[in-house]
């Protein structure tokens, strides 16, 4: 079998590039075809990826290996990391670990968002983090009703909704007040964005109901998928939200725990 790695660079970073040459030296010295083209990638099916970036660029690359089945392995070039393996200055031990085959394949849950608006065909679209629902205007609240299996659950008066998986709990949803879900854990996370009542309060599903998210009142509403895409909905359209039939996965070291990389990742520096 050919031996073949693909690297996933966040290019706006210019240490992400210098970076990418060294691990390409690197990999060609052991006799290994580095490649950088995603269609190359999957057609040569490279072993795994190295995302080069942060957070998002890791994202990125999980979510269109996913199909493919192609394993990452983050590296954070970034600010907060809460996902990506290793850090700048352990690249080549991390490296010689994989090629030792002293690693792991952790599994993260995705989720398939089905948008549902009339007079247009269904627009389907793959999220590793979250599904965001907000305001496309300044002007007054939306009302975003959640219905769980086809039963009404609760309604979100509010600026928005993030319906966010265990990887997303970290993300987006964090800023917005929801709890931290170890990725272990096969759950569906409702974070609601500035709620306008008490009783509109962060929920934890299990991820095998399938979620309707309609926007009850409000002429338009915002969705975007993983912080990337979006499409605007308008009054009475929804969003079906169910568990992806394939799952990401990251390659782990076993150097850092989850509950290792929390306190590393919000550990008060205040009190430092």
């Amino acid at each position: 079998m050919e031996r073949v790695v693909g690297l996933w660079i966040n290019k706006s970073k210019p240490e992400a590039q210098t970076l990418a040459l060294q691990i390409q030296d690197w990999f060609e010295a052991r006799g290994w075809d580095v490649l950088t083209e995603w269609l190359d990638i999957v057609e040569r099916q490279a072993q795994f990826l190295i995302s080069l970036g942060g957070d998002g660029t890791l994202l990125q690359a999980a979510r269109e290996g996913a199909p493919f089945g192609i394993p990452v392995l983050g590296v954070n070039l970034g600010r907060l990391g809460f996902l990506c393996e290793i850090e700048r200055e352990d690249v080549f031990g991390a490296l010689e670990k994989i090629l030792r085959q002293e690693f792991q394949i952790q599994e993260r849950l995705m989720l398939k968002a089905i948008v549902h608006q009339e007079g247009a065909d269904d627009l389907s679209k793959l999220v590793l983090n979250d599904v965001v629902f907000s305001r496309a205007c300044t002007d007054g609240i939306i009302t975003l009703q959640a219905n769980l299996s086809g039963e009404p659950s609760v309604s979100y008066p509010a600026d928005g909704l993030i319906v966010a998986t265990p990887t997303g709990s970290t993300a987006y949803s964090l800023s917005a007040g929801g709890p931290i879900i170890s990725p272990n854990v096969q759950a569906i996370l409702l974070t609601p964005l500035a709620a306008h009542t008490l009783s509109a309060r962060p929920m934890v599903v299990s991820d095998q109901e399938l979620i309707e998210i309609i926007l009850a009142s409000g002429e338009q509403c915002l969705v975007t998928f993983d912080g990337r895409h979006s499409i605007k909905i308008h009054s009475g359209e929804t969003v079906i939200i169910k568990i992806a039939p394939i799952k990401a996965q990251l390659i782990r070291l076993g150097s850092r725990s989850f509950p290792q990389v929390v306190r590393e990742k919000l550990r008060d520096r205040w009190h430092e």
